[in-house]
């Protein structure tokens, strides 16, 4: 435990989500989780949940590490019961939040996180995966159908149709069509549904509106099974303000910049993630391994990369890098470690920045001061 709590303060943990958030205390049962989570603000954390009738004082939490990382095991605990954490800061009032790391959560309005451990869904896709790949891995055709899940087609009484119908219908339609890809809209848990996506609360759990995290799985292996590859869109960009999210986590400022000239995108009304903070690093590297690692994506469009690169973006008010210019230094480090720590673990794997500027080396190497992306994403067909 130690080790993997020193890689995931030095901001080079892709894996944090094994440990950190909710875990089945053993494989053999539902019953019985240990919940974990950093809060080095907080003057005392709690699990509070189904489990224990929503109560603080019912299951404290312990500060296993100096760090600020919290962890308690709770035997009442069962798979699908509702939880959260509890957050008492060092100064100010108490708040209620969701887990960052949770596999699966309520479906808006409701918001709290949902005990949900990583499974063994029967995956038949390793063959698909191979060929997908290879494909990937050599400049070859590309033609890619991006769709948002729940606007592809509805049943008669407006519902949309949930993860396993999408496969059926959308891997129909998309095979007969001739894509060799379906890049979904950010499918990551989200509070509204104007944003499409774009704006996420859960960074490892699937939306709810369609299924559970299995059902998403069942969507992917289909499509796999069709020869289809599947790109996500993923958003390390910004998060959302709302309370029981990300905002303000420990009552401090922990995953977004505390100074509002690089921590808030007025535009858009969301909060700009750390990317100085080595934890918050490791946060989105993890998030971004987990839905290739958990959920077999094929690639990753990488959402609003411009408003990463730049300190001035969308903004008349702005701080400065430390030599004077507008770069987001820590950012361009960030995407740097992603393209090349994701690339070297899954070899053919796309990734594609959304950067509608004259970025130069978006695709270029490392090595050679470029981003790493393998594309840069067509904004100007």
């Amino acid at each position: 435990m130690q080790d993997r709590i020193w890689y995931f303060h030095e901001g080079s943990d892709l894996r944090a989500y094994e440990w950190m958030g909710a875990h089945p205390a053993s494989l053999d049962s539902d019953r019985g989780y240990v919940l974990t989570v950093w809060a080095p603000a907080a003057a005392a954390v709690s699990a509070v949940g189904d489990f224990n009738r929503w109560d603080p004082a019912a299951t404290p939490m312990d500060r296993i590490h100096p760090s600020g990382i919290w962890r308690v095991l709770v035997p009442e605990a069962r798979r699908y019961d509702r939880y959260r954490f509890w957050i008492r800061p060092e100064t100010g009032d108490p708040v209620m939040k969701s887990d960052p790391f949770a596999f699966h959560a309520e479906t808006r309005p409701a918001s709290a996180s949902i005990l949900y451990g990583p499974g063994s869904f029967p995956w038949t896709d390793d063959d698909a995966i191979r060929r997908i790949r290879q494909a990937g891995s050599v400049p070859s055709p590309l033609s890619i159908y991006e769709v948002h899940p729940g606007s592809f087609r509805r049943h008669a009484d407006g519902h949309p149709l949930d993860y396993r119908e999408l496969a059926r219908e959308l891997g129909r339609h998309v095979r007969e069509m001739g894509f060799t890809h379906v890049e979904f809209l950010p499918v990551m848990e989200h509070p509204l549904d104007e944003s499409w996506g774009y704006q996420v609360t859960g960074f490892f759990a699937p939306t709810s509106r369609f299924g559970t995290p299995d059902d998403f799985r069942f969507l992917v292996d289909h499509l796999h099974g069709l020869g289809i590859g599947v790109i996500l869109d993923w958003v390390p960009a910004h998060f959302p303000r709302d309370g029981h999210g990300l905002a303000r986590f420990d009552g401090s400022c922990l995953y977004e910049y505390a100074d509002p000239r690089l921590g808030e995108h007025a535009e858009w009304g969301t909060l700009v993630f750390d990317y100085s903070r080595p934890e918050v690093r490791s946060f989105l590297l993890s998030s971004a391994n987990y839905w290739i690692e958990s959920f077999h994506a094929d690639g990753l469009r990488v959402d609003a990369v411009s408003s990463m690169l730049y300190r001035d973006y969308g903004r008349t008010d702005w701080l400065p890098n430390e030599q004077g210019g507008r770069e987001n230094l820590e950012a361009i480090r960030f995407l740097q470690q992603l393209c090349d720590s994701l690339r070297s673990r899954y070899p053919g794997l796309l990734l594609m920045a959304e950067e509608s500027t004259t970025f130069p080396g978006v695709t270029h190497s490392t090595e050679s001061g470029g981003l790493g992306f393998t594309h840069k994403w067509n904004m100007g067909w």
